[in-house]
Order: C-alpha cells, then sequence, then structure tokens
C-alpha cells in the first residue's frame, strides 16, 4: 500500500478513488490532484512510483489543507463556537443536532439529555 502523507491509500482501487481515503480529500478534490500532477486517473494506486508518491507528498502539503491540520482546525473553530456561547456552540456542547434537524425522532437515539416517550406499553 503507498503511504501518502501518512496515511495507507488502497492498492487495488483506482487512483481518484484511493486518495478520497485520505481525510479532507473527496472526489472533486481528487481530480484537481490528478490533473495537476498529469497522472492517469484510472490507474490503481499501486501502481504509483516513488517519484509520484513525493509529488502527491510535497501537493497535498503545500496546496491544501488536510488530515491532522484539518482535524485540529475543526476542533479548533467547534471550541471556538463553545467558548463564544453561539447557538451551534451550545447545540455541540449537549450533543444534540446542530444544522437544523429535527429531535423529536431520530435525535432520541443519539446523545444528549433523555427523553421519555409517553404512551409506551410494556
Amino acid at each position: 500500500m503507498p503511504r501518502v502523507i501518512g496515511i495507507d491509500i488502497p492498492n487495488k482501487k483506482r487512483l481518484v478513488i484511493s486518495l478520497t481515503y485520505i481525510y479532507g480529500i473527496g472526489p472533486h478534490v481528487a481530480k484537481e490532484v490528478i490533473e495537476k500532477l498529469s497522472l492517469d486517473p484510472d490507474m490503481q494506486a499501486s501502481a504509483l512510483t516513488e517519484d509520484q508518491i513525493g509529488q502527491l507528498n510535497s501537493l497535498l502539503q503545500s496546496e491544501f489543507v488536510v488530515e491532522g491540520d484539518l482535524r485540529r482546525q475543526v476542533q479548533n473553530n467547534i471550541k471556538r463556537l463553545i467558548s463564544i456561547n453561539a447557538y451551534r456552540g451550545t447545540r455541540h456542547r449537549v450533543g444534540l443536532p446542530c444544522r437544523g434537524q429535527k429531535t423529536k425522532n431520530n435525535s432520541r437515539t443519539r446523545k444528549g439529555k433523555k427523553k421519555s416517550v409517553a404512551g409506551r406499553k410494556k
């Protein structure tokens, strides 16, 4: 398995798909990266040479925020929302959905305060 930015990407998958295993790289960014490096998007990841892997590493580290840096950035954003007592921050703190979802049904199976279910037969 080739290691790109410390992540083992799958051997047997196409390069476009295997790059999406890196946190912060979706299908669109994977296509952009492959076009910039003029690689074949249909080749398997196992066919990458050491030079190509080095180019991938340097490009992803210089132009994109991925993996540990991105995870740290997201966590810092959530901590900032919590510290300024924003609505989204309080929802994060309690463990409830913060993007406008209804909480009557599905949120019961998630985190947060326990809610009693009325009219349940025993």
